[in-house]
């Protein structure tokens, strides 16, 4: 199964709209947390002059500045392909998964 079909799978199990990552899309990842668990999604809704939508980390959060580090997201085909599925959730959808099989996916109407 490749990326797009993977995504419409898990956007289809959770009633999503697809909405497919562009090729230049950035993402936000707490890169020092990488190999923790668990491993935390979000999708904000983008504001007008925002580009990155996704924020991944990994175990705990920290409000620290410099938590986050944007990369382009094809870079997590190599370094987090896991969350890949994931990716084309619509704005508002947040998961939660683990290398246990852990599983929670869902909409944030805040």
């Amino acid at each position: 199964m490749n990326i797009k079909e993977s995504q419409l799978k898990i956007c289809t199990k959770y009633q999503s709209k697809f909405e497919q990552l562009k090729p230049n899309e950035m993402i936000a990842i707490a890169l020092d947390t990488l190999g923790q668990m668990p491993i935390v999604g979000e999708r904000i809704v983008l504001k007008e002059d925002q580009n990155v939508s996704w924020f991944i980390y990994y175990g705990e959060y920290s409000d620290a500045d410099d938590f986050y580090k944007p990369i382009h997201w094809y870079h997590l085909i190599e370094i987090l392909p896991e969350v890949l599925p994931y990716l084309g959730l619509e704005q508002g959808f947040r998961f939660i998964i683990d290398n246990e099989g852990y599983e929670d996916v869902w909409k944030d109407e805040n």
